[in-house]
Parts: C-alpha cells; structure tokens; sequence
C-alpha cells in the first residue's frame, strides 16, 4: 500500500528582498493528521525564493517520512506553474532552486501541484510568519502551547528535538572548485593551482545560489587561491569582503603534493597504509588529520565567537570541511576516510551557544 501525504507549503518577504523565511507543513492524505513541520529564517531574501525554498522543505520532509505519493498545495501561483511544467523558470535565482526540488520530486512514485487560495494554506502561512519573525528579530510572545505530538518533527531556528538552546552560528561549508590537480585527481595540500574554467563555473553556479539564499553575514576563505576564488565569487555576489583565515587551509601533504594515491603508496607503501588507519601519522613533510583538527577547533570556536547566531560562509578544502562537519557530528575518524566531498559542493553545520551541534547539509551540488 502507497504511502500517501499531503504536503502545504508558504514562504514569504518582507520588503521583497527582506526578512524572509518559509513554513511546510506534512500531512497524512487519509487522516489529515500532521506528521511534520518546518520552519526556517532565510535572512534577506525574496518571496519566490522563500516560496521555493518552502517546497523544498517540504518535499524534503515527505522523503524521509517515506512517502510515495505526495499532493503538493501552495498558494504560490509561479512555484505551481513551474514545477507543474507548464511554465518555464527562466530567472536565474529560481533555476537552482527548481532543480533541487525536482530532484526530490524524482524520488516519489507520484507528485502533484495544486494552487490553493492563501487562507486554505494557513497553517504553513503561520509557520512563515514565524521564521519571518525570526529572521527580522521581532520578539515573540510566550505563550502556552499544547504539547506538539511525538509523531511531528517541527524544525524552527534549531532542532529542538536535541535540547540545544540559542541560535545557531550555521557555517555554509562551500568547498573550492575544480583544478588541474583534482581533475587528475592528486594530492592538493599546500600547493596552489587556480581553478580551471570548469572551476571558474562551479564558483559562479555557488555564487548564484547562495546570493539566492542571502542572509550571509560574512565570507571566510582558506588563503590558499583556489579557495579565494571561489569565495571572491561568492562574496562578490554578496556584497561582501572576503576574510582570510590561515587556519582554514588544506593539509599539508608533504612529500605527497601532486602524487596520485597508487604514487603515494609505491612511494611509501608502509607509511601510507598507516597514514589511512592512523590520524595521527604524517605523510613525509607534511601534516596529520590530528593537526589539521586542532587548528579547526580554533576557527571554529572563533567563528562561534565573533558570528554569535549569523550564517558564515566558510570556503576551505576537503580535510577542513570534513573536520567541521565531524565536530559538529561527534563523529570518529572514520567520517575522514568515508565521506566524499565534491568540488563546489555545499554542506551546512551549526553550532549553538550552549555547546550544542547539528548538520543540516551534505555534499549538496544542486547549484552546478
């Protein structure tokens, strides 16, 4: 028997760009009982992004409950056109944004899109509103709300289903694009190649999209150039300066910059298989996960520090990026040798005041 849902969806603007955030809303399509919310701040964004972004969340949510068929309702008259293939997305902030939806469309059996007039979609309208509050500042007051079911995940600011408390300082972790060395697929530590045309576009197609998104108080880039690059790309987009952090760069491979894996292992057969098992053993030369750990937990108490509850885009290189993503996880050292990161991609983790983490993001390419 399909798994069948409804899925309501709102996000909205304040000034158009402005304060902007998005609501969903996940329903049982028998039932009517609500299986699960989402709510999110945008920062400074406008109404179609927020609309979109609201779907997004939404389809999102209708995934992993396992969904099979899902009714889409928006009042949203341009997002229901859109992603109903009757109308073409031809604004360039639109496009990334009805990719990712319809990558998770894809994964459903059966989806549909219904325009629904905005007083059929109050609840996903309240939600909005909420997130809008929030990312405009406007104080809230406490009420006395009845206690929201175990069945329904509600996302707003924070995952409160972890206890963390306090907004977030989320890190945009945007890996650098491509270079010569990575098409070869070398060791790039310290060395310095600039990114290729291919690279070039990968940095363009993030640019687009988190200037989509806004709401990026500041830009911090590793000083190795690839890295500045691409975060010049995205900062310029933006608005904003691009802040070096040394700490930020990529490990030092010692010996091993510009080999191959199947090099580096002929090299030093005994080394390297220690190297794979070992975070604390240095390539020749060169620098261990270990230490490259220690410099990250400095940026990033920094980063929590002087962006208390802002969004920071952080571009960096493979090793710092999965570092901060580990932190975040209290994940072993394994997470190193097993998540992949491709060039340009983009993945997200927060870390709250009172200590506590969350990701909300991984290896996502949508962009490109």
């Amino acid at each position: 028997m399909s798994v069948r849902v409804r899925v309501e969806a709102d996000g909205g603007s304040r000034g158009n760009p402005g304060p902007a955030g998005y609501g969903a809303v996940v329903f049982d399509a028998d039932t009517g009982a609500v299986l699960a919310e989402r709510c999110d701040g945008l920062g400074i964004a406008t109404n179609n992004v927020a609309e979109y972004n609201g779907l997004i969340a939404g389809l999102s949510a209708a995934a992993e409950l396992g969904a099979e068929v899902v009714d889409a309702r928006m009042d949203s008259k341009l997002v229901v056109e859109q992603m109903s293939g009757r109308w073409k997305v031809k604004h360039p902030d639109m496009i990334p944004l009805a990719r990712r939806a319809r990558e998770i469309a894809d994964g459903f059996a059966r989806v549909t899109y219904t325009w629904i007039p905005r007083a059929e979609n109050a609840h996903a309208d309240r939600l909005a509103n909420e997130a809008m509050d929030a990312a405009a500042g406007v104080p809230t007051d406490v009420v006395e709300v009845a206690p929201v079911p175990a069945a329904v995940e509600r996302v707003p600011t924070s995952p409160g289903w972890t206890g963390a408390v306090g907004a977030p300082t989320r890190l945009l972790l945007l890996r650098h694009g491509q270079t010569a060395l990575s098409v070869e697929r070398r060791y790039s530590g310290r060395g310095n190649p600039e990114l290729t045309e291919i690279g070039l576009a990968q940095a363009a197609g993030a640019a687009r999209r988190l200037a989509a998104r806004g709401g990026v108080a500041a830009v911090v880039s590793s000083p190795l150039g690839r890295a500045r690059q691409t975060a010049q790309a995205a900062a310029d987009a933006l608005g904003l300066p691009v802040t070096v952090l040394e700490g930020l760069t990529e490990t030092d491979f010692g010996d091993w910059e510009g080999l191959t894996f199947r090099e580096a292992a002929e090299r030093d057969p005994d080394l390297h298989k220690s190297w794979l098992g070992d975070t604390a053993v240095r390539p020749p030369g060169g620098e261990s996960f270990d230490e490259v750990r220690r410099r990250i937990e400095g940026v990033q108490a920094d980063l929590v520090r002087e962006h208390a509850g802002q969004n920071v885009l952080v571009v960096s290189h493979v090793t710092p990026i999965k570092t901060l993503l580990q932190l975040a996880l209290d994940a072993g050292p394994s997470l190193l040798y097993r998540l992949h990161l491709d060039l340009a991609s983009l993945s997200i983790a927060e870390f709250y005041p009172d200590g506590g983490a969350s990701v909300r993001l991984v290896n996502d390419t949508s962009h490109l």
